[in-house]
């Protein structure tokens, strides 16, 4: 953003920040940022066939963190960083975690990585654009620090940022509604469909930012496939937007919000860019 604007947020800003804040977690240098997020937009893209580069894409990143794994392992116990150096202390320490390869850990990052950098740069791009389409949102949230915590869970229920339904198969016959779902059938669930569920919140189509009792929105999954980073990912969220409101009072859309470009076949829904001027 030094250049001044307009300036694109996501490029700029939600990117960045996203890919710093999962190489210091796992452990990796903060200058292969752009190597790591570059692979991203492969990983994450939803095809109706399967294509060939999808694997080496996978395999290419997996094969980076398993040099990393190894980089870890030559440093002293002390010296060692992020999930990757723990890693490396269960590789050396723990008899019960023998027979774990490399590539298993290098997996785990590998995943790690990509879901937590998309999912939060997606959140951010499209929590600031639905501050800046109601700028009266940010001027109370700089008037209102306090809300900030309250106004990220707002936002969390508010964007829709699963591009594709998630599959699932059927185990046995249910009854949805007037639906009878049988064992076997594929079922396309949209999960955040659940957060404008009238009978769960008041009002649901509105953003309001001083709705209590949003803490039980599906942002994060929820049961067994709860997101395990849930906690991380509302104090980074809550420090990102703190930063802009306070350094950036005058922040604005750039462009009109229907001239505005949106991704297809990703598993996340976001825009392009979104430039911005303050």
């Amino acid at each position: 953003m030094a250049e001044g604007g307009p300036a694109d947020l996501r490029a700029g800003f939600a990117d960045p920040f996203s890919a710093a804040l999962h190489c210091q977690v796992l452990g990796v240098p903060f200058e292969d940022r752009r190597r790591l997020m570059s692979g991203l937009d492969v990983a994450f893209m939803t095809a109706r066939e399967p294509f060939a580069d999808s694997a080496l894409n996978w395999y290419k990143d997996v094969g980076y963190f398993a040099v990393r794994l190894n980089d870890q392992l030559a440093l002293a116990p002390e010296e060692r960083t992020g999930l990757l150096g723990r890693f490396a202390e269960l590789k050396e320490a723990d008899p019960e975690s023998a027979h774990l390869t490399d590539a298993m850990f290098a997996t785990v990052a590998v995943s790690l990585f990509g879901a937590g950098a998309v999912s939060t740069s997606a959140f951010l791009t499209l929590a600031v654009l639905a501050l800046l389409q109601r700028p009266e949102l940010i001027g109370y949230l700089r008037r209102h620090p306090e809300r900030m915590a309250g106004a990220v869970e707002e936002l969390l229920r508010w964007n829709l940022s699963v591009g594709d339904g998630l599959p699932h198969i059927a185990l046995a016959d249910v009854q949805v509604g007037d639906v009878l779902v049988r064992e076997g059938e594929l079922v396309l669930v949209l999960l955040e469909g659940a957060n404008f569920d009238p009978e769960a919140f008041e009002r649901p189509d509105e953003l309001d930012l001083e709705r209590e009792g949003v803490d039980p929105h599906f942002a994060f999954g929820a049961g067994r496939h709860f997101c395990p980073a849930s906690a991380p990912g509302r104090a980074h969220a809550e420090i990102a937007l703190e930063v802009l409101v306070e350094r950036l009072p005058g922040l604005r859309l750039a462009v009109p919000s229907e001239n505005l470009v949106w991704r297809t076949g990703f598993i996340k829904r976001l825009p392009e860019r979104l430039p911005v001027a303050w």
